[in-house]
């Protein structure tokens, strides 16, 4: 396992290395390499790479890059955890409702709320908007007693639903000045990515990270059955809450700002579970890692597919992951 990991973070560098020399002006990757090194220790190497390169590197590409990886890992992380406290693998933040929620709130602050809180105005109502979502699915699952897994699913996508109409209510009621950026969210999108906002979905998804990995132990029981992680003297309720609780977060955080990016979730810890087993000590490190990845080329394919235009990346992942769900219903079958 140790070289499996040591592979994947080489892999990581690697694709992050790739994503930031590709595009509509490519960038050798030594000059990437120089740029970057020149960057964290400066002085250590004499320039050969002009301005333009070295904005394009430092400025646009590298913090794209790297928040590409941060959203894959946190998406792929939130759809391990949630399969694992519904016994549900359909389970993933797009399907359940909880990335259509963190839309909602995060519209709502960029039409008509404003900026209230700062910077912090649009993660908070996202994640608040999430929170909402999740509650909303749980609440409506009762209800119905709609207690199957399969079922589960449903709601959450009657939930999204409901939830996307309301926020095309809002983007009727809003300024049509505003439309292209709401465009962002709701097609999914990395072009903001910023240094000076890198700092927030770096903190929520180590914080969210480090909480998960160590409850490893009780997201294996979780995949067993209520009444197994009862005899471990697992709270199965609250801590079936606190997952999704920090789910919401996590989402919320992303979907802030990358804006809504599906199937993510779904995919990746089903690939990490075939190759590596079911023991959460392992899908949760390597469905981060895996999920950074994916998308870092995901992001790849948006920017170079149609160069110099850029594809949405919800639409690459859209297409992805809907073929993927196909096959693990065939799968199931």
């Amino acid at each position: 396992m140790p070289s499996l990991t040591v592979a994947g973070i080489a892999a990581l560098v690697l694709s992050i290395l790739v994503a930031v020399s590709l595009g509509a002006v490519a960038v050798p990757l030594v000059t990437v390499w120089s740029v970057v090194a020149d960057r964290m220790l400066p002085g250590m190497l004499t320039p050969d790479w002009t301005t333009g390169q070295a904005a394009i590197v430092w400025e646009i590409r590298l913090p794209r890059a790297l928040l590409a990886a941060m959203v894959g890992a946190g998406l792929a992380l939130v759809g391990a955890s949630l399969q694992s406290v519904t016994r549900n693998p359909l389970a993933d933040p797009h399907l359940l409702g909880i990335s259509a929620g963190a839309a909602f709130g995060a519209i709502l602050a960029l039409l008509h709320t404003g900026l209230f809180l700062g910077p912090l105005t649009v993660p908070l109502l996202a994640f608040a908007g999430a929170l909402a979502a999740t509650l909303l699915v749980l609440g409506l699952t009762s209800f119905a007693r709609a207690t199957g897994a399969d079922r589960l699913v449903l709601v959450g996508v009657a939930v999204s639903f409901m939830l996307m109409s309301a926020a095309n209510v809002l983007i009727f009621l809003g300024d049509p000045r505003a439309t292209h950026t709401v465009v962002f969210w709701m097609l999914g999108g990395l072009g903001l990515a910023r240094w000076d906002q890198l700092l927030y979905p770096a903190a929520i998804l180590t914080g969210s990270g480090l909480w998960l990995v160590a409850n490893v132990g009780r997201l294996n029981a979780m995949t067993i059955g209520d009444e197994t992680a009862s005899t471990l003297g697992i709270p199965v309720a609250r801590f079936r809450l606190s997952v999704f609780v920090v789910g919401a977060l996590l989402t919320g955080c992303m979907v802030a700002f990358s804006g809504i990016i599906g199937f993510v979730g779904l995919m990746i810890p089903h690939i990490l579970r075939l190759l590596v087993g079911g023991d959460y000590a392992r899908v949760l490190p390597g469905s981060a890692l895996v999920g950074a990845i994916f998308l870092v080329w995901a992001d790849i394919v948006a920017r170079t597919v149609m160069s110099p235009e850029e594809v949405p990346i919800g639409i690459v992942t859209g297409l992805v992951g809907g073929m993927f769900f196909v096959w693990l219903l065939r799968r199931r079958a």
